[in-house]
Order: C-alpha cells, then structure tokens, then sequence
C-alpha cells in the first residue's frame, strides 16, 4: 500500500501521522523554515549602512541558542530548551534529522512514543549543560567562553542513538556498502569520533553529543531497572479531543470495560512480556522473535 503512494501522498501522510517522531521533525523543520525565510526577507532589506540579515542572525543566536558562559545563560535560562529546535544550515538539519528518523523508528519498535521524546528533551538538556560546564572547566576555551555558543538537534539525536543501542545493542541494520551492522557499533564508533574530534574548531557540538550519550545511557538504565514506573509525567500527546479518564477502561479487541485494579493488573501483565521479549532480543537477536511476539511488541509499542 505504501509503496503505490506518490510523494505527496507520503508527505501528506507523514504531515498528518499524530506521533511523536512526525512531530519532533516537523517542529524542527518549521523552524528552520521561518528562521530562513526571515533571513531572506531580512537580505532584501538591508543596505550598506544597514546589514539586516546580520543583525537577524545575531538576535536569533542570542535569543535561541545556549551560550557557553553561566552568567549569559542565567539570564536566558529557556536557551537550554530552545536551542534543541534550531538550525541555521540545511545540512546540519538534514543529517541531524536523517539520524533522528532512523534511530526513532527503531527506538519506537521496543518503546511507547512519549519516552521517545523524553529522551529527546532529557538528552538535549544534559547536552547543554555539558557543552556549559565544558566551556567553565577547561582552559582551552577560556579565550572564547564569552563568544560561544550552541544550537541543533545533535545531544538529542545522540541520546535517542544510545538510549536505543543500549536497550536492542544487538539490533542489526543494513548499511550501504558496509552490509549487516550491529547498532551498538554504530553508537561506539560514533561516540569515538565525537571524543577524537573535541580537538576541532567545534568542540563544544561535540561535547554536547557527549552529553547527549550520558543521557542516553542514563534513560534506557532508568527504562530497563524500571525507575520510572509509577513516577507520573505528562503524556505529551498530540492527539486532540482526547476525553477525559472515567473509572473505566475499554479494551479495544473485546470492548469489555475493565475496573482501574483489572486495567493496571494487565498492563503489568503486558509489561512483563515485553521484558521478555526485550531479554530475548537482546540475548538473540531481534530475528529471533516469532511472529506473534513481533506482532505484541509492534502493537504494544504503538500504544501512547
């Protein structure tokens, strides 16, 4: 059925889907869409005396990216969230979102959506702070600390990267040239060239992958050991005209209504068998897998 869509069909598909992976790119490409047309409107204004486009970039860097220094950063704390968003180049974004897309589908097989984006916040936010406390502690940066800054999606990629490497390390992929590869590799080598790279002119990106990583790590510790059950955060949905919680549950392949004490009972239930599953994957493979338990976990993990 895919594969007879045109593009514009995809498009229109994808513009439409209410999941959280949909959502992070779009929101990230409708901002780099308004940031580049503002600068092109801001070109066709400027003068000699008056250069437009510059001063628009300048505003932007320093309203929306995460600045080195604590004390610039105090004074624009929302920095730490905003600059997760924001791309100036195309390429920085295609390839930041080409990751994202790829490792998102991947993660969203074992995981509800709405730990997809928190991973994506969490590791944006440790990302920052690293790419700050970096810049504070060593003196190689010293001489730029007042002048640097951070924007793009990287520490949030990274996180779901490792997040997902952690959870499935032996989930295999296809990549061009190179053939079947496990995904832990993909984020070892890749956190390798980040580390060997913070000699370049952007260390501080490359710190904020770093962070990214820890993050990473940290969340799919918290997933696996179970730390975050029973601990509420708000779901993030998109959907809209969702009603509000009665005393009831309805399972949907029966339309049995289900008290509050049966409705968690066979979450519970559920949970444990994907444990399992989980176990088996990473003990085995994800090739392993019958195709009812791939069926269980595909539907399960599209629940959110």
């Amino acid at each position: 059925m895919y594969q007879t869509q045109s593009i514009g069909e995809r498009i229109s598909a994808f513009i439409k889907d209410p999941g959280i992976l949909p959502r992070l790119i779009l929101i990230n490409v409708g901002v780099w869409l308004l940031i580049n047309l503002s600068r092109v409107i801001a070109f066709l204004f400027q003068t000699s005396a008056f250069p437009a486009e510059n001063i628009l970039l300048l505003n932007l860097q320093n309203w929306l990216a995460v600045p080195a220094a604590f004390d610039s950063w105090i004074r624009q704390p929302w920095t730490l969230l905003t600059y997760m968003f924001v791309h100036f180049d195309f390429w920085h974004l295609f390839f930041n979102l080409l990751w994202l897309y790829w490792f998102g589908k991947i993660f969203l097989e074992f995981q509800k959506g709405y730990q997809l984006l928190r991973v994506y916040i969490f590791g944006g936010i440790i990302g920052g702070l690293v790419f700050m406390l970096s810049f504070n502690t060593f003196p190689a940066f010293a001489a730029v600390i007042g002048e640097a800054s951070a924007i793009g999606a990287s520490a949030s990629v990274l996180a779901i990267v490792v997040a997902t490497a952690f959870l499935v390390p032996d989930y295999v992929i296809n990549l061009m040239f190179i053939g079947q590869v496990k995904i832990k590799y993909i984020a070892m080598i890749t956190l390798a060239l980040d580390i060997f790279m913070l000699r370049s002119g952007n260390a501080g990106g490359h710190f904020a992958h770093l962070g990214g990583a820890i993050a990473g790590t940290i969340f799919a510790l918290m997933i696996k050991n179970r730390i975050l059950e029973g601990v509420k955060f708000p779901s993030f949905s998109f959907n809209k005209g969702r009603k509000s919680k009665t005393k009831f549950k309805t399972v949907h392949n029966s339309g049995k209504p289900l008290t509050d004490e049966e409705y968690n009972q066979m979450k519970v239930a559920n949970q444990k068998k994907i444990d399992s599953i989980l176990d088996k994957i990473a003990k085995s493979g994800y090739k392993s897998l019958t195709e009812a338990e791939k069926e269980f976990l595909f539907k399960y993990s599209n629940k959110s």
